[in-house]
């Protein structure tokens, strides 16, 4: 890896652990050197003004589809990882149902393997369950993965895991935390028999929220806490859609006063905040997910349970797919939006907003990553930590389709208007991303774990 050249930012406004203060920071082979007032630039080193816009830490998204191997006609590393740091993303946690799915140590090498050299940012690769890998997931390297992921709801072959005895054995035996995706599988499929006998194959995609529905989301999400609460597992909930679901989670920071982590923990994703039922109408099924964005009373209550600690974790749940297969009939549309390049924007729409402040988008969106997960070294402005960052101004740009870096090449933000933009990302000390284009060759790094 080429040593990373000497920065000195001056000028800036750091945001970092809750505050925002002025002051400069050094970057030195690829860490953090010096944070403090008054900082003066050595020989050689490359001065940067920040002119009083906001440094932050990369942004680290706990839940990407990047869709190698077996999907890159949909995205891959490369692609997405670039969308990525463009969005001020400089840290990623890719999901195992690619093809072959991730359900084993050898997959789980390989696919870091095929990061190395391709990736602009940070990766860590999540082990997936299945009906049939119990031995796999005991015997996996707790520092080799971020956690391991349970469909608790549709997914693709045997990845849904739906049988009370692997359920509780995975609970039971996990090396590391249990990420989920909560949706109750004979829930949607009844209440999908239900539309299909109303309208046929001609089903409205408005109808997502009701097929998708929020009792499926909750009766799952129940049955995982009961789990992790019966053999005082780490467990993660992932994109949060309801807020019905939000009584059932501690109110709190995810480090308490005494020094202890949540056990359950939960995240929302982007597009949970910025979209509800009434865009179905403009957007069709380029917002169809799963699971499915609900009202705008959810979207709301979503936004306000970040800012009261009862969210911990800010992600996208990054899912493209083609231009082609997403202009299908809503049946055949498969869900996921591409989200990378434009969510900490959007994350930052809502802090212009008023909904809470830059220093909340942080802590969700890359502290809280960086704790939940024994990030090593990553996600906090801190002296000797990597120097992955983010310098944003707000200067006002509208989203358009030529503006997009993700592979399938759209984005259900085009046509928005956003009061802020990412002006620089730099990654392991490296300029990544110039505020205009990709800089220079992909310095991303494997993801260690401090467990």
């Amino acid at each position: 890896m080429t040593a990373s050249p000497a920065t000195l930012i001056v000028n800036a406004r750091l945001v970092n652990e809750g505050r925002e203060t002025d002051g400069d920071l050094r970057i030195a082979d690829g860490r953090i050197a010096a944070i403090g007032t008054g900082l003066v630039a050595r020989a050689g080193e490359t001065v940067i003004d920040a002119a009083g816009r906001r440094l932050m830490p990369g942004m680290i998204d706990d839940q990407v589809h990047f869709r190698e191997p077996g999907l890159t006609h949909k995205g891959d590393q490369a692609t997405e990882s670039a969308a990525a740091v463009a969005g001020g993303i400089t840290s990623f946690m890719d999901m195992p149902n690619t093809s072959p799915p991730t359900l084993d140590s050898a997959a789980l090498e390989a696919k870091y393997a095929g990061a190395a050299g391709r990736a602009w940012g940070n990766y860590g690769f999540y082990l997936g369950t299945s009906t049939s890998n119990l031995e796999a997931i005991r015997a996996l390297d707790p520092k080799a993965a971020p956690g391991i992921k349970i469909f608790m709801g549709a997914s693709t072959g045997n990845m849904l895991v739906d049988d009370p005895e692997i359920l509780d054995a995975v609970f039971r035996d996990a090396p590391t935390p249990i990420i989920t995706h909560c949706e109750d599988t004979p829930m949607i499929e009844a209440r999908l028999a239900e539309y299909r006998a109303r309208y046929g194959d001609d089903i409205p995609v408005e109808c997502h929220p009701d097929i998708r529905s929020r009792e499926a989301c909750i009766q799952s999400t129940r049955l995982a806490m009961a789990l992790a609460r019966r053999h005082d597992a780490r467990l993660h909930v992932l994109h949060i859609s309801t807020a019905d679901e939000l009584a059932l989670f501690e109110r709190g920071p995810l480090i308490r006063a005494d020094g202890t982590r949540k056990r359950i923990t939960a995240e929302t994703c982007i597009h949970f905040l910025r979209f509800d039922r009434a865009d179905y109408a403009t957007r069709g099924n380029f917002i169809k997910c799963n699971p499915a964005i609900k009202d705008a009373t959810d979207r709301i209550a979503l936004t306000a349970a970040l800012a009261d600690d009862i969210i911990d974790v800010l992600a996208t749940d990054h899912a493209p797919h083609t231009l082609e297969e997403k202009q299908s009939p809503y049946l055949r549309a498969p869900s996921g939006l591409p989200l990378v390049q434009f969510a900490l924007v959007a994350a930052l729409e809502c802090v212009h907003e008023g909904a809470f402040t830059a220093a909340q988008v942080v802590q969700k969106f890359a502290h809280a990553p960086a704790q939940l997960f024994d990030v090593a070294d990553r996600g906090f402005l801190r002296e000797g930590y990597a120097a992955d960052l983010v310098l944003v101004e707000d200067v006002p740009f509208t989203v358009e389709r030529e503006q997009v870096l993700s592979k399938c090449g759209w984005s259900p933000f085009e046509g928005t208007t956003f009061r802020s933009r990412i002006a620089s990302t730099w990654v392991n000390g490296h300029l990544a991303w110039d505020g205009q284009r990709l800089v220079g060759a992909p310095r991303g790094q494997r993801l260690a774990f401090d467990r």
